[in-house]
């Protein structure tokens, strides 16, 4: 495979730490790796892949604490091995499950999921044990507007938001919007103008389940607030399992420095070093 073909790393579930939390009635298992401030990675559809943990093995060695939480799927799960049909059984037996859970508003529209509480008490018992300014927090597909919800807590300083899909955008209002509260919204919007809080968020242009309109709605909404970084098709991984690029972090990404991909996971990282590591005077 050419240079160029370098996909992004796979880790092994078997090298994070697992434990379990329970928060307002909801018990999830936990991954955890690295020391350091806390990171929540909250995984995109269909669970905790060997991307994902990839993805948390970069945290790791930047000298900060990945907290990874099981919340649907088979935790290290390859959600494309086996055959097609098969990879497609999987994806539609979690999807299923998370729509009719009551800790997820998978169908809602201008509300944030019951899921979202009990992430900032994780967050907040994270940061208690490894210490820290703060706690990044990263959602994705499915869970991208868990982060920016998670951001009401002061604690929460550094969200991302890669390729966030919900609600689905199946109509004009749905498009123009996100997984989260006009309540919670608003008070993300103000600590953006007291507090120079910054939502980043990144998408593929033509995407089906993050339209652009949704990344309109988050400028229109948050200000200076949203830093949004969209790429273009071409810029995804030549070899993606998917017909349109949407996993910017992980499946397709090209992971080699100057790619489009890259440059975007390099500026996540960056933002975690600079809000984390890095010492305030």
């Amino acid at each position: 495979m050419a240079v160029s073909q370098t996909r992004a790393p796979e880790g092994e579930l078997s090298t994070f730490e697992k434990f379990s939390f329970s928060h307002d009635g909801m018990t999830h298992d936990i991954y955890r790796k690295g020391v350091g401030p806390v990171v929540v990675v909250i995984t995109e559809m269909p669970g905790i892949s060997p991307y994902v943990l990839g993805f948390a093995d970069r945290i790791a060695a930047m000298g900060l604490t990945a907290v990874l939480p099981d919340l649907f799927g088979t935790a290290g799960r390859d959600p494309f091995e086996g055959s097609k049909l098969h990879a497609l059984g999987y994806v539609m037996k979690t999807t299923t499950h998370v729509c009719i859970s009551r800790e997820f508003t998978a169908l809602a529209l201008g509300r944030s999921s019951p899921v979202v509480g009990w992430l900032r008490a994780l967050a907040h018992q994270e940061h208690e044990r490894a210490g820290g300014p703060g706690v990044g927090a990263v959602g994705m597909c499915f869970t991208g507007g868990f982060a920016l919800a998670m951001a009401v807590d002061d604690l929460v300083i550094a969200p991302v938001l890669s390729q966030p899909s919900l609600p689905l955008g199946i109509t004009k209002s749905r498009k123009r919007s996100i997984d989260t509260s006009d309540a919670d919204l608003a008070i993300v919007k103000g600590r953006c103008d007291a507090e120079g809080l910054r939502v980043l968020g990144m998408r593929f242009h033509g995407d089906p389940f993050v339209p652009g309109e949704r990344f309109d709605f988050l400028r229109e909404r948050l200000g200076d607030g949203f830093v949004g970084i969209e790429l273009d098709q071409a810029d995804g991984h030549p070899d993606s399992e998917q017909p349109k690029h949407h996993s910017v972090l992980t499946g397709d990404l090209i992971d080699v420095p100057g790619e489009p991909t890259r440059a975007a996971l390099d500026q996540v990282l960056d933002l975690f070093r600079t809000k984390l590591l890095t010492p305030t005077t």
